[in-house]
């Protein structure tokens, strides 16, 4: 890599930095206005039960406890001054450090997540790379119908749906949670989280195949017309064979795009398949954070999946640079 070379690379990740920390901020600033604009009372969330009891000194101190008797901007500022210096913030609904439950719920979700991107990112790519080299065949009819109605089923129905068929109807996986209940921690085995894993995994994977296979069909379908296929046709190449060594080759790219920025689709997908499986994730934790108007929890998670999706898309868009020198070189002439 000679030193124009280089510091074009630098000149494009310190850009992507900065435009990382205006979104971070803008985020910030949309996230905390909405929550408090929202017509959850905080107080009234934390007291529960106990709301009827309360009277006007215990709510006064339960808001100067938690800095609500501040102006917005005030709180918005004391925050914001408290993040730079590492602090997330006490959470209200878990009565616990923000860090704290950001860490427990992503090592819950991480698994869940991680492994429904990488399935629906493979099979995607896969189904669409064999929908797209035989278009119109019996195959392409079969994965176009699967993926357009899935890309139009509900998380949630698809969810509820499995969980009647499998955990209550057939009894083959658990209704709920990620692990045992009333099992210690320690003696939960690999088969048990597994067993719990399963359906909310088999929920988001199932319906993230669809866009992905749905878009390298697309890119698989001009790539067989293109003149190197027809070359290698007239060759004497197989369908199977073209697709394999140019079809797969120069679709993979565009389909790795598309699994990078469904990253918020993700985490979308999840918050309700892990409420319907009550799975102790983030996404879970993101619905309680709204439903009781914990704004630094809700924050913490807001910037956490921005600064996911960010990071995916930058990936995807670094990847593209360089593959394809022709990208590369437009933004040094650029």
């Amino acid at each position: 890599m000679n030193r124009s070379s280089q510091q074009h690379w630098v000149g494009l990740i310190a850009a992507k930095a900065i435009r990382l920390v205006l979104v971070l901020t803008t985020v910030a600033i949309v996230a905390f206005a909405l929550a408090k604009h929202s017509p959850v009372d905080p107080i009234n969330a934390y007291l529960g039960a106990d709301i009827a009891r309360a009277g006007p000194e215990q709510r006064a101190l339960i808001a100067e406890k938690w800095g609500l008797d501040q102006p917005a901007a005030t709180q918005f500022w004391r925050w914001a001054n408290n993040l730079t210096a590492g602090d997330l913030g006490y959470s209200m609904t878990y009565n616990a450090p923000v860090a704290d439950v950001l860490v427990s719920r992503f090592k819950a979700s991480l698994p869940l997540m991680g492994l429904a991107w990488l399935f629906s990112g493979l099979l995607g790519f896969a189904l669409g790379v064999i929908a797209g080299a035989f278009a119109g065949s019996w195959a392409d009819r079969i994965i176009r119908v699967y993926s357009y109605v899935l890309a139009s089923t509900p998380t949630f129905w698809l969810a509820i749906m499995l969980l009647v068929i499998f955990a209550v109807g057939l009894n083959w996986a658990p209704i709920c949670c990620a692990t045992p209940i009333g099992v210690l921690l320690e003696e939960v085995t690999i088969l048990d989280r597994i067993r719990h894993l399963a359906l909310p995994l088999a929920t988001l994977s199932v319906l993230g195949i669809a866009q992905i296979a749905l878009h390298t069909r697309a890119k698989m379908i001009e790539i067989m017309q293109s003149d190197y296929a027809l070359y290698a046709k007239a060759q004497g190449a197989s369908r199977m064979d073209i697709a394999l060594r140019h079809g797969a080759r120069n679709a993979a790219l565009p389909a790795v795009t598309v699994v990078f920025a469904s990253l918020g689709e993700l985490f979308g997908g999840s918050v309700l398949a892990e409420q319907v499986f009550s799975y102790p994730g983030l996404g879970k934790a993101t619905v309680e954070a709204g439903i009781r108007g914990d704004v630094p929890l809700l924050l913490a998670i807001t910037l956490a999946l921005t600064f996911v999706v960010f990071v995916g898309n930058s990936i995807a868009d670094l990847l593209y640079r360089l593959v394809d020198p022709r990208m590369a070189s437009g933004a040094r002439v650029a």
